[in-house]
């Protein structure tokens, strides 16, 4: 295992991190599977958890506390808050009033005094960046985060809260955590220059794209991944978006194979070769998927290896635009950007 430094702030953690979206509910992970995830994890080098609130409605934060109870001291443990908890129109969003009270729903349920890292799930249109970053600041000083960062901030966003950090007298974000993938790569148009120019630790998330590059999911071949079952629409080969993926994948399938590599050697290796990003999450649901994660712990890619990969997908083109979180409303909605 490879270990890098948090963006700003001297911690050391590895260059994959455990995402927990899978635990509970949404992924079908029982507490005695996740525990079993955990544990092999944690003894393969991995030494940051990922997971937050929404994530089976707050489920996956409770089997992530359990199966964490006698290790908490080794782990940089990070959750986020932001997203709907409910249908209580105040139970989401990034205002005080929330974050005072979902920071401590979140502590009971991680069965801890505190999180390592806390996160801002989405940026919050209705929230000032100094009514979120006060709150923050204070939730930090009081000992119940050490650090906080953001999650699928617009590039914009990210500078104006660190302008807002600065002209208030706030602490700053630390880190982001956005989408990246071979088949996703607006980010680095954008939101890399920003995260490296401001010294912020960047989280990947989906650096196999929900699937489509771990190896599963090949041309002629019924498409059954749990991904696809759940978002079938993002697999449906009949829209073109998926059919430039599948092509792409085909492409990459061979790059893999050339250079002795698995799919998910390849993904990742690629993810965690780009300068300004710190870890990969990853996401397994099963032992059998976090061991064919973990052989990729190691895995450098070769240059000749990363410009076949950019003559298949061009630096910063996401294949699949239309799903990234971080589009700017009015590109998707011609309401907003006419008068």
């Amino acid at each position: 295992m490879q270990y890098r430094t948090l963006g700003r702030t001297g911690v050391q953690v590895s260059t994959l991190a455990l995402g927990a979206m899978n635990f509970g509910a949404l992924g079908r992970t029982t507490q005695e599977d996740a525990t079993a995830i955990v544990d092999a994890a944690l003894d393969a080098g991995i030494n940051l958890i990922d997971t937050a609130d929404m994530y089976s409605q707050g489920e996956s934060e409770e089997i992530v506390g359990r199966a964490i109870a006698s290790r908490r001291d080794d782990i940089v443990l990070a959750t986020k808050a932001g997203m709907p908890m409910g249908d209580e129109r105040n139970h989401r969003g990034s205002s005080r009033r929330w974050l005072v009270t979902e920071l401590d729903n979140s502590l009971r349920r991680l069965g801890v005094d505190h999180v390592d890292l806390y996160q801002i799930h989405r940026w919050d249109p209705t929230t000032s960046d100094e009514e979120t970053l006060s709150a923050l600041t204070d939730l930090q000083r009081a000992g119940k985060i050490r650090y906080f960062g953001s999650s699928t901030f617009p590039a914009h966003r990210i500078v104006q809260a660190e302008w807002a950090a600065r002209e208030h007298h706030l602490s700053r974000y630390v880190t982001e955590q956005p989408s990246y993938s071979i088949l996703q790569r607006g980010i680095e148009t954008h939101v890399l220059p920003v995260t490296e120019q401001y010294g912020l630790g960047v989280l990947a998330w989906s650096p196999l794209a929900s699937g489509w590059l771990s190896g599963a999911v090949r041309a002629g071949q019924e498409i059954t991944t749990s991904r696809s079952a759940i978002l079938p629409e993002r697999f449906d080969l009949g829209i073109p978006a998926n059919q430039a993926r599948m092509n792409a994948v085909e492409q990459l399938a061979k790059v893999a194979d050339d250079a002795g590599l698995t799919m998910i050697q390849l993904a990742l290796g690629f993810v965690t070769a780009h300068r300004a990003v710190t870890s990969a999450i990853i996401g397994p649901r099963t032992i059998d998927h976090l061991c064919s994660q973990l052989a990729a712990a190691d895995t450098v890619l070769p240059g000749d290896v990363l410009d076949a990969i950019d003559a298949i997908v061009a630096p910063g083109v996401d294949l699949a635009a239309h799903e990234k979180f971080d589009t700017p409303p009015a590109l998707l909605d011609p309401a907003l950007r006419r008068r």
